[in-house]
């Protein structure tokens, strides 16, 4: 076998440094390469070509610098929103895409459907837009959103933002990135750049969209320009927003690498191109897939230490107490969200491609999804020790949001544990201040509204399951009258009344 060489570290830029080395006369730009002479990206000498001899690329780098290129963003949900209040409040003019009548409406009206996302953001964008239109002017700046995609005619820049889910037997379901693709391809001109933000296994870029979009009879990097830059937004966090999270940008080719990187350098805080759009989109992967893995391995050494009668809370706490090597994760009721319950299983599903089964992502995936019957499990035998048949029983689900303080309930472990009691001949309720009406999601159909978040609510139950750490479940008044409490989080606080069990 020959040796493999070093790889070079990825190299990150700030806005301000990038800005400078993608200027429109500069000779080339230095850029990370994931290996030597792979012919994927870079070349040996990790360098990229300058556009100097593409009067498109050119064109559209100078239309960026001076914020006078037009954004669209196809979804306007988790990821697509923030990222066009971004590049709204950053100068440029941008257009939303999207396929409900209702967001668009809400969003055109400067309303907002989440949470975490003011109101006051939808509406300053807006009104940059409302005033360059009052004053007779070409919109250089502000924010509309529409279902017409024959708009996508106006965009310099297209970045696509759209679900990609799993399928029944956990295949990846590409069907909205193929079909915004062909939407796309019907409007492509030179000149323009596309942008696949969606989570996907590697080789989507240039395997499933390049094709789609080649359709129109035009080439890249001659034509146009394609690259992948991973999401990475995390709902509710207040020290990390869509700006100050480094973007890793890889595009088809060396030029469509450079002019995504130009993009997103004009919003960024940090930018990190990459050598190929595949080293994109596996480093998303190899970010949750991490995560995953470590969380099967804290929710199995839960079940272990449960037994031992050792609290695994105490036992992390302890752990991260050594100041290196050593990160600490935490058990819980099962995954939430788009990422972690389902990003593993993409490369899991191009892995078999090529004759490899990925056994860690697999039974981290067997253990993390079994948590919700575990927990389902303690529920039955803590009412049977209060002399309580599950049958009947009325329980209370603390928490429809898959984590602390958002509106998201995308794969949120507590419809499945809703189901599992609700079979098992339980009346379920749930409580959550951050959604008052649950909707029937891809894996469930629990619709019903919530009731308060009170202890004298809380009294009227049998048992109450917390599974998620919402500020307000912090407060020991909420269990003062509460009969039962099986914790999945480790919130409830000590002291209560109530009979608290850790699940």
């Amino acid at each position: 076998m020959d040796p493999v060489e070093p790889v070079e570290p990825a190299e990150t830029f700030t806005a301000e440094e990038l800005q400078r080395k993608l200027g429109a006369e500069a000779g080339e730009v230095e850029t990370a390469r994931a290996s030597a002479g792979d012919g994927l990206g870079t070349g040996g000498d990790g360098t990229m070509a300058a556009p100097s001899d593409n009067p498109l690329a050119s064109k559209l780098l100078a239309k960026l610098q001076r914020r006078t290129a037009t954004i669209g963003i196809i979804g306007q949900g988790y990821v697509g929103l923030p990222l066009a209040l971004l590049f709204s409040e950053e100068g440029f003019s941008v257009v939303g895409f999207d396929v409900d009548p209702a967001k668009v409406e809400m969003l055109n009206r400067g309303e907002s459907y989440i949470r975490h996302i003011g109101p006051e953001r939808v509406n300053a964008a807006r009104e940059r837009s409302r005033q360059d239109g009052a004053a007779g002017l070409e919109s250089t700046a502000g924010f509309e959103a529409t279902t017409d995609f024959s708009r996508l005619d106006d965009c310099d820049a297209i970045i696509i933002c759209v679900p990609t889910p799993l399928g029944v037997h956990r295949d990846p379901d590409l069907s909205y990135v193929r079909e915004t693709a062909a939407e796309i391809q019907k409007h492509l001109k030179p000149g323009q750049l596309v942008v696949l933000e969606s989570t996907t296994y590697p080789g989507t870029t240039d395997e499933e969209v390049l094709p789609i979009l080649e359709q129109s009879d035009l080439a890249t990097p001659d034509d146009f320009f394609l690259a992948f830059s991973p999401e990475r937004e995390d709902p509710g966090n207040k020290e990390f927003g869509t700006k100050s999270i480094p973007k890793v940008v890889g595009g088809v080719n060396e030029l469509s690498t450079y002019v995504a990187a130009a993009l997103y350098a004009q919003v960024m805080d940090q930018v990190v191109p990459v050598s190929h759009a595949r080293v994109a989109e596996s480093s998303k992967l190899l970010e949750n897939i991490y995560r995953s893995v470590n969380i099967a391995l804290v929710n199995e050494l839960k079940m272990i230490f449960e037994r031992m009668d050792i609290d695994i809370w105490e036992v992390i706490e302890a752990a991260k107490t050594k100041p290196f090597g050593f990160q600490a994760f935490y058990p819980g009721p099962g995954l939430g969200g788009h990422c972690i319950p389902l990003d593993p299983f993409y490369l899991s599903w191009k892995a078999s491609e090529y004759g490899h089964w990925t056994r860690f992502i697999e039974l981290a995936g067997e253990i993390n999804t079994s948590m919700p019957q575990w927990v389902a499990a303690h529920t039955v035998r803590a009412l049977n020790d209060e002399g309580k048949s599950i049958k009947d029983a009325r329980v209370l689900i603390l928490g429809l949001s898959y984590k602390a303080d958002i509106d998201d309930d995308r794969e949120s472990p507590s419809y499945e544990i809703i189901e599992l009691l609700r079979d098992l001949g339980a009346d379920v309720s749930y409580c959550d201040p951050h959604i008052p009406r649950s909707h029937a999601g891809r894996h469930h159909d629990v619709v019903m509204a919530g009731v308060p978040c009170t202890a004298e609510e809380l009294a009227r139950y049998d048992a109450v399951v917390l599974m998620t750490a919402h500020e307000e479940f912090g407060e020991a008044a909420l269990y003062e009258r509460a009969q039962l409490v099986i914790d999945t989080r480790n919130a409830v606080p000590a002291g209560v009344a109530a009979r608290v069990v850790k699940a």
